[in-house]
């Protein structure tokens, strides 16, 4: 471990979910019963043999003990007593800290207020604004993508026994790149009885793949890629071979809809289909070797960049960590249509991304990659790279797609991808004071604000006028 790691709060729940007291724990794992009170208060750091002890005896993993997911926490917090109306008066950072450490299950239910308070009010302002034209839902409960995407998000977008299986999937089956998917024909066809066949280039409904259980067929878009098509065969194998492998993940998960279950089932199936094609070992040393080359790695395994960033995000295995990323994609209007972390960046729920985040930057220089040093209120330091990718198309007024990816990680990991080189990374004018969504963000003074954050009062005076479109008293002393 390269910095001092402090477990306090999730080891007492993991004792206590264990149903132990803090002897029993002490001679499960071989330490002094002091050695672990000092644990359990934070007035010592875990040593490196101690955690793997807990992994060997609790049968859990590292990850399990990151504070990635605390400070993820903690930033979802601060946006919550940044908004007023929701929370009063300002709550200091150290108590925001407390709350995290010692009863994270209350700050996280409390989080959850709160964003299902705010989809309430964004439903009231659509009901209005269409006189009461639509019929519309009242969502009391997330909508099933964004269940989806948390319950990603918590795993650290990782799925371990999924991903274990297909990469021993891929070495047996020797799946080479340019030729996956004859051979995933023959597994479907010799193991499931399954044919697979073309589907026609227009398909009516664009549609990539169907599946006919009663004829036991499978028709793949013919125009696809080997990968592409190598991809879509994947994913139905997994939802015939290894469907109760992904049921008991969706039962773990305990989604309230079938809506959520549905779309976890597609999440879950797309993901062992990208961890066959682009296996953990030989990806995670390609990928280092590379030095997170993208454009490499596409070149290497025969994928598109959305692949490879979306399997760079993964890298999270225990004993075997990659990189740890952010992915986002997002389309010219700003909507964030695919967003996952396995860092501290949390991502603006309502009212679009920050403006000056260079993915939006991406669309004006069309297949460049941009990079960009990024500061987010808490300070933060991230860096990331941006690049526009298209979709579709291959006729006249055939539909084409256009998107941005994002990829980004701690700015302490920046020296270790290629993208890095020759960049003075601590220059004060590299860094762009970015924030999660101008709703939440607290910057005063920033020109690219899109509307106040929500509880603020707004200054009056109108003698004086500025760059900055919403003047607003600044916190003193209360979360940042």
């Amino acid at each position: 471990m390269n910095h001092k790691l402090f477990i306090g709060a999730r080891l007492r729940r993991l004792r206590e979910q264990a149903g132990l007291n803090q002897a029993a724990m002490a001679a499960r794992l071989g330490i002094s019963l002091s050695y672990v009170c000092q644990l359990e208060n934070n007035q010592r750091p875990v040593s490196a043999t101690v955690l793997l002890k807990l992994v060997e005896v609790f049968d859990c993993e590292v990850g399990d003990f990151s504070e990635e997911q605390d400070r993820r926490l903690l930033g979802e917090l601060r946006d919550v007593f940044r908004d007023r109306m929701l929370a009063g008066e300002g709550v200091s950072q150290a108590q925001l800290v407390r709350m995290v450490e010692q009863v994270p299950e209350l700050a996280t239910a409390l989080v959850g207020l709160a964003q299902r308070h705010q989809r309430l009010q964004d439903e009231y302002a659509q009901v209005v604004d269409r006189f009461y034209g639509d019929q519309l839902p009242t969502l009391l409960a997330p909508l099933p993508h964004e269940e989806v995407r948390d319950f990603f998000n918590r795993r650290d977008n990782h799925i371990g026994a999924l991903d274990a299986l297909a990469e021993e999937r891929a070495g047996r089956g020797r799946l080479l790149p340019g030729e996956r998917a004859a051979a995933l024909r023959k597994v479907l066809y010799d193991e499931h009885g399954v044919d697979v066949e073309g589907l026609g280039d227009m398909a009516d409904d664009g549609a990539l793949r169907r599946f006919d259980a009663r004829r036991r067929r499978l028709a793949v878009a013919a125009h696809l890629s080997d990968a592409q098509q190598a991809f879509q065969i994947a994913t139905q194998l997994a939802l015939i071979a290894h469907r109760d492998l992904i049921e008991t993940e969706i039962a773990a998960a305990g989604f309230a809809d079938e809506q959520t279950r549905a779309l976890a089932r597609q999440g879950l199936a797309h993901y062992f289909a990208g961890a066959l094609l682009l296996p953990y070992g030989d990806f995670l040393a390609a990928a280092r070797a590379a030095r997170y080359d993208i454009e490499a790695l596409q070149r290497r395994f025969h994928v598109g960049f959305e692949t490879v960033c979306h399997r760079l995000s993964t890298l999270q295995r225990s004993g075997a960590r990659g990189v740890p990323f952010y992915l986002v994609r997002v389309d010219q209007a700003g909507n964030i249509s695919k967003r996952q972390s396995a860092t501290a960046f949390h991502f603006a729920r309502h009212g679009g991304a920050c403006p000056l985040w260079h993915v939006h930057d991406a669309f004006t220089q069309p297949g460049r990659v941009l990079t960009q040093v990024a500061e987010m209120p808490d300070g933060t330091r991230f860096f990331g790279i941006a690049r526009s990718i298209g979709r579709g198309g291959g006729g006249w007024r055939v539909p084409r797609k256009s998107f941005a990816i994002g990829l980004g990680c701690e700015l302490s990991h920046a020296r270790e991808l290629v993208y890095a080189d020759g960049l003075d990374l601590a220059a004060p004018h590299e860094v762009v004071p970015i924030g999660p969504g101008c709703r939440v963000c607290p910057r005063a003074d920033c020109v690219q604000r899109a509307f106040p954050p929500a509880g603020k009062a707004l200054e009056t005076g109108v003698d004086v006028e500025s760059l900055v479109s919403y003047r607003f008293e600044r916190d003193a002393e209360v979360v940042r």
